[in-house]
């Protein structure tokens, strides 16, 4: 009997730069990773950044996503805040059909939805704006997967709308005894050493664990390993990730 060696995707934060403000490699990412979370302009990315890492994206073979977000540019989508559903769901639907457009015309198409920063956090643990997010996606393409952490209440929702739901785990983030991520204020939070990032990497995509904060190894069994574009040394984390994944036996390819 033959056993078929496990199937991870490497997921990065891409076209986060605005006007002047330049943040992240994204050509050099896009050498890495089988699937771009490209900015929708609510949390970062104008319209320029957005259309090259498009078009970067498309001629690298990588896998467009829809990086939906709050309108928070001045907090770069990573601040709590308040919106109605109704809201929430019409603001996703106006990013994802954004994207989307752009990346047509440069010959691509939006293949997934992964809420960022506080949206995403949310979405974990809150069911009104978890179904808010299932039902923009519904709404324009209810074949688009929603990628997030399993278990929560965004995996809850999207599955009771009828969508795929992929599982994701990070790589460069620590986490919470109950399979959460620990708050980014906190010391400890965001993890830069290459070598433990990839080790944790291979722990996930092999033996389907991770080590928390705590001392613990909890479960992780994901689809999809995220490295953040705006992480210190992000370029070095994913080439370190990437060739500790294969040399461990893990096939790297896009799960969309």
């Amino acid at each position: 009997m033959t056993t078929r060696p496990p199937v991870i995707d490497l997921n990065a934060d891409l076209g986060e730069s605005f006007g002047a403000w330049r943040l992240g490699n994204d050509e050099s990412l896009l050498l890495l990773v089988t699937s771009a979370n490209i900015a929708c302009g609510f949390h970062a990315g104008d319209p320029l950044t957005i259309r090259r890492a498009c078009a970067g994206a498309v001629a690298a073979g990588v896998a467009i996503g829809a990086q939906v977000s709050y309108r928070d540019l001045a907090g770069f989508g990573r601040r709590e805040m308040v919106v109605p559903a109704d809201e929430l769901t019409a603001e996703i639907l106006y990013q994802i059909a954004a994207l989307d457009g752009i990346a047509r015309t440069e010959g691509g198409k939006v293949a997934y939805v992964k809420p960022h920063g506080a949206l995403y956090n949310r979405a974990i643990t809150d069911p009104v704006q978890a179904a808010a997010i299932a039902a923009a996606i519904r709404a324009y393409d209810a074949a688009l997967p929603l990628l997030t952490l399993p278990g929560g209440e965004a995996a809850r929702a999207a599955a009771a709308a009828g969508l795929a739901v992929v599982a994701e785990a990070f790589a460069d983030r620590a986490y919470q005894s109950d399979g959460t991520l620990v708050p980014r204020g906190r010391p400890g939070a965001v993890l830069t050493d290459p070598g433990i990032v990839a080790a944790r990497a291979v722990a996930m995509a092999t033996r389907h664990v991770v080590v928390s904060a705590t001392g613990a190894e909890i479960a992780a069994a994901p689809r999809s390993l995220c490295i953040h574009g705006d992480t210190d040394g992000a370029v070095l984390l994913a080439r370190t990730v990437r060739q500790a994944l294969q040399e461990a036996g893990v096939r790297v390819a896009p799960f969309a």
